[in-house]
Parts: structure tokens; C-alpha cells; sequence
């Protein structure tokens, strides 16, 4: 069908899984019980622990009568670790308990996670006793007495004693798929966080989605390197694998080397990973000697990914390449390009909606359906989106309107096929003398040439034009940033009002936990005198 309005509506098939976390486990262990579930992706191949199936599930069901021993169904227990399996078997217990598992970002100080904490109601802190010079257990110690619900603090480090505490003649309690089951918070790209209330049908649903999307078989082997803490990681990946009786090899914390070695020991069919991460695999001294022959697919999304970058990755990584675009308050994948879609396509789109979902493009200001190739507000509806902000009702229903409509502040335009594109976020759209401008064109353009690493344009104040743009430029390795080599170059390609005035060189981004690049931290550094233009 070609379409003329900004409405598309995802295929059929295949439906939406009406069912729970812990009957998708039990339905895995039930057909591949003694196929390898889980491997601890540890440096030291000799400490790599491994779960079966039949395992996963009877930890994951001790996990829950652990659970049940201490908290009632219904009540919240935040997760503050890196990647290590116990994190996996809490969500997992949590979800057979009848629970809510909150998670915590790993990298988060002490106001942060008195924030988090208390926001949501969690009655149990599960942590670490520390993780890459953060003393998180003694940070949980500090806040304890400002988290007024906060009944006890369960460490990793003393896992055996408290699977130990679990009656084992606790009957699990009955779980609906529309129950709350997960409460994750926004990761921060536009400030103050808040806490995405998802259910089982959307989590177990979308991550299905995602795998078979992504050409994912039945007993794939699959790299986790994105952090649990993320949709990505305990949705997308963990969920998806136990979608498809998947061999999951969980990466504790992102490095290059590691990822690399994991691939290839395993065989990976699999992997998915942000832009940063991809590069820096691509950048890494052993990328070129390791047998990456096994990858059927890669994926990448969580910010906007270039198109040069597309192409490099196909050439490089020597798979079909994927893009997904999603948000943590859509469980959380809305549109994704296919392993067989052209080039052009995956490195221009972000694909046609997923399943079982609708998305249109509207105008922010009348909420009317745009026409095809007009640039608008992405909204959504389905059993994706999230039963609402955990406790606040206001900013909720900015977000979700009347007639279930989830806004995600996110510009974008469709083609007549549904395939849509992101021109930017509404926040981040930079209006120059009145002018708008989508920081993404020229991110694309930037990204092309070869002395660019990585590249964020952002609209900084201007007492004259309201908005000026500003590039933050990240050279590539063995090159150096030139601001009047690539002002000249952006000159001959783009109109002069685009052409950034300001120009920053950038040894690292701020990012979230999960990789994007944090643009308004950039532009609060600016403002606050941090940066020197060049």
C-alpha cells in the first residue's frame, strides 16, 4: 500500500505474546533446558560461569522464594550492579515473584541514588560492593536513612547466603501479563529522570519482535555488551534471548578487547551495541585479526547513527547491519530497518514500525497527521507503551494523550512505504533567525568526512540570531580537527546559514550509561565557561 498521510500501521505478524517473563522462561527451559542459557563474559575464560535453561529457571525460581522471604508481590527492588548474571536472576525472580525490579544506573553518586531509590517506592536495594572505583556499597549505606521504604540492603557479594534464605515450599504467586514488572528510568539526555512503568506483555512482546527482526534463529549465540541497567540490555537482549532459547553471553562492562574475544570464542551470531561502542571495536588494535566470520547481524541505535558509519560498519564487521529506534517508555522498539533492506535504507531510515503498533507524524501545534514526507512529531500507540511515569501524573499525561497517543518529542518524517526517518529531537531542533534547523543534517555530513570521529551540533544562545549552531568535534585517530578545513567543507555542501560558527574539539563526550551523547550537558558546559572555541 503506498501511503499518503504520516499514518502507518506494523505488520500482523507475529502477534503479541500474551504472557509473563516467568512463562517465557518456563516455555524455554521446557525445550531447550540443557542448551547453555547464560555465560558469564568474564576476562579470565576459566572463571566464566554458565546457566542451562533448567538452571536458569531454578535459580531464577530460588531467586523468587529468596524474594517472597523478605517483600510481598507487588512491592519494588531496585538493581545497583554492573553485567553480572545475579542482576539477570533478580529480574528474572522479580518478574516469577510478582515484583517490580527498578533498575539503577552503576555510574550514579550518592544524590542520584537516593533519587531513584526513594522515587520508587523500593523496598530492597540490591548492589555491589563497588564497581570501577565507585564504593557503591558505602554510598547505599550513606543514603540509607533518606530512602524512607527502604527495608534492606542485599549484597551481590553475599549471593549464596541469600539464596540460601528462600523457603523452598513458597509457592509463586499468579502474574498477569499486563502487570507492572519493571520500572526504568529516562537515561538523561534531556535532564530530570524519570521512572518508565513497563509491563510484561510490552517487555516480552517487543523483545521477541526485535530478535525475529533482526534474523535472529532458535539457539543463536548472542553478545550482550549494552548495560542491563538500559532497555537494551535486561528488554532487548536478555528477554530476546530467552524469546528464542538463545545462548546469552553477558559482557560485565563494556571494553573493546573483551567484545571482541567473546565473539569469537563463542561464535556469536548476534550483537548490538551504540554508535560509540561500534567505533570503538572498529578502532580497537586486535579488530582486524579476529574471526568475526559468525555475525549474522548487527544493530545499533540509541542515537542517531550516521550514514558513512552504516556503510563502514557492513564493510568492516561483514554483516547485515539493522537500526532500531526506540525509547525506554515504548518497551522500547518503535520502528527497525531489515538484515535484507538496502543500504540506502539503513543508512537513511530507521525502518517501518514494528508489529503490532501504530505511528503517525503529526504537527506539534495542531496534533493533525502530516502528510508523506513532511516533518512533524513521532507519536505512538499499542501494547508497547507503558502504563505511565511511576507517581507523576502530570508529566505522564504530557506524554500520553487522551486517545493513547505516546509522544516522544522526537521530529521525523515518512516515506510512502511507513519507512520513517529522525530529523532530530523537538528539544534539540536549533531555530536560527528564525530558521529551523535539524542538528542531524549536519551531524551526517560532519560524520562524512574522514578527519571526524564522532560529531554532536548543538544551538547555543545568540543575542542576535536567538540560536546559533555549534559543532562539538571528536577527531578521528591520526587526524587532528581543523576548523577551517571542515568550515570550508561544510560551506561547499550546505546552505550558509547551517554552516556551524562555533567550533569545539572534544577529546570525550558526556554520555548516559548507555552511550548517547548528552547534548545539553554540552550546552550547560558552554554556557557555564567550560569549553574554549577554537
Amino acid at each position: 500500500m503506498t501511503l499518503t498521510e504520516s499514518h502507518a500501521f506494523g505488520v500482523e505478524e507475529p502477534g503479541v505474546l500474551d504472557t509473563t517473563i516467568g512463562d517465557l522462561l518456563r516455555a524455554a527451559a521446557a525445550r531447550a533446558g540443557d542448551r547453555v542459557a547464560l555465560i558469564e563474559g568474564v576476562d579470565d575464560p576459566s572463571s566464566r560461569r554458565e546457566w542451562t535453561y533448567a538452571e536458569l529457571l531454578a535459580d531464577a525460581e530460588r531467586t523468587a522464594q529468596a524474594l517472597l522471604a523478605r517483600f510481598s508481590p507487588g512491592d519494588h527492588v531496585a538493581v545497583w550492579a554492573h553485567n553480572i548474571p545475579e542482576w539477570v536472576l533478580v529480574e528474572l525472580g522479580c518478574a516469577l515473584a510478582g515484583m517490580t525490579v527498578v533498575t539503577v544506573n552503576p555510574a550514579y553518586q550518592a544524590n542520584e541514588l537516593q533519587y531513584v531509590v526513594s522515587q520508587s517506592n523500593s523496598k530492597g536495594l540490591f548492589v555491589v560492593d563497588d564497581h570501577r572505583g565507585n564504593p557503591m556499597l558505602s554510598i547505599a549505606e550513606q543514603v540509607r536513612a533518606d530512602c524512607p521504604d527502604l527495608e534492606e540492603i542485599i549484597r551481590f557479594s553475599q549471593w549464596d547466603d541469600f539464596l540460601a534464605s528462600g523457603d523452598p515450599s513458597i509457592t509463586l504467586p499468579a502474574v498477569a501479563p499486563g502487570d507492572q514488572v519493571m520500572i526504568q528510568y529516562t537515561s538523561g539526555t534531556t535532564g530530570f529522570p524519570k521512572g518508565a512503568a513497563l509491563h510484561h506483555r510490552g517487555l516480552v512482546t517487543n523483545a521477541n519482535h526485535y530478535f525475529d527482526r533482526l534474523g535472529m534463529e532458535e539457539g543463536s549465540v548472542i553478545v550482550t555488551q549494552m548495560p542491563l541497567f538500559h532497555t537494551a540490555g535486561s528488554a532487548m537482549s536478555v528477554l530476546g534471548s530467552v524469546s528464542m532459547a538463545c545462548t546469552q553471553v553477558l559482557v560485565p562492562a563494556f571494553e573493546p578487547g573483551l567484545v571482541l574475544e567473546l565473539t569469537e570464542t563463542y561464535g556469536a551470531q548476534g550483537m548490538m551495541g551504540v554508535p560509540t561502542m561500534l567505533i570503538a571495536l572498529m578502532e580497537h588494535p586486535n579488530f582486524a585479526q579476529t574471526d568475526l566470520s559468525t555475525l549474522m547481524a548487527i544493530c545499533s541505535g540509541g542515537s542517531l547513527v550516521p550514514e558513512q558509519l552504516v556503510r563502514t560498519l557492513e564493510k568492516e564487521l561483514g554483516a547485515p547491519f539493522t537500526i532500531v529506534y526506540g525509547q525506554t517508555e515504548c518497551s522500547p522498539v518503535l520502528n527497525m530497518t531489515r538484515p535484507d533492506d538496502t543500504i540506502e535504507d539503513k543508512a537513511l531510515t530507521i525502518g517501518a514500525p514494528m508489529p503490532c503498533m501504530e505511528i503517525r507524524i503529526v504537527d506539534p501545534e495542531t496534533g493533525e497527521t502530516l502528510p508523506v514526507g513532511e516533518t512533524g512529531e513521532l507519536v505512538t500507540r499499542g501494547y508497547q507503551v507503558m502504563h505511565g511515569y511511576y507517581l507523576m501524573p502530570e508529566r505522564t499525561a504530557e506524554t500520553i494523550d487522551h486517545d493513547g497517543w505516546l509522544h516522544t518529542g522526537d521530529l521525523a518524517a515518512m516515506d510512502e512505504r511507513g519507512y520513517c526517518t529522525i530529523e532530530g529531537r523537538l528539544k534539540d531542533m536549533i531555530i536560527r533567525g528564525g530558521e529551523n534547523i535539524y542538528p542531524k543534517e549536519l551531524e551526517e555530513l560532519l560524520f562524512s568526512h574522514e578527519a571526524v570521529g564522532e560529531v554532536a551540533v548543538v544551538g547555543l544562545p545568540d543575542e542576535k540570531w536567538g540560536e546559533t549552531v555549534a559543532a562539538f568535534v571528536r577527531a578521528a585517530p591520526g587526524h587532528a580537527v581543523d576548523k577551517n578545513e571542515l568550515f570550508a567543507f561544510m560551506r561547499d555542501n550546505l546552505a550558509p546559514h547551517k554552516t556551524p560558527k562555533q567550533w569545539f574539539a572534544v577529546d570525550e563526550f558526556p554520555l548516559t550509561g548507555s552511550g548517547k551523547i548528552q547534548k545539553f550537558k554540552l550546552r550547560e558546559q558552554w554556557v557555564a565557561g567550560e569549553w574554549t572555541e577554537l
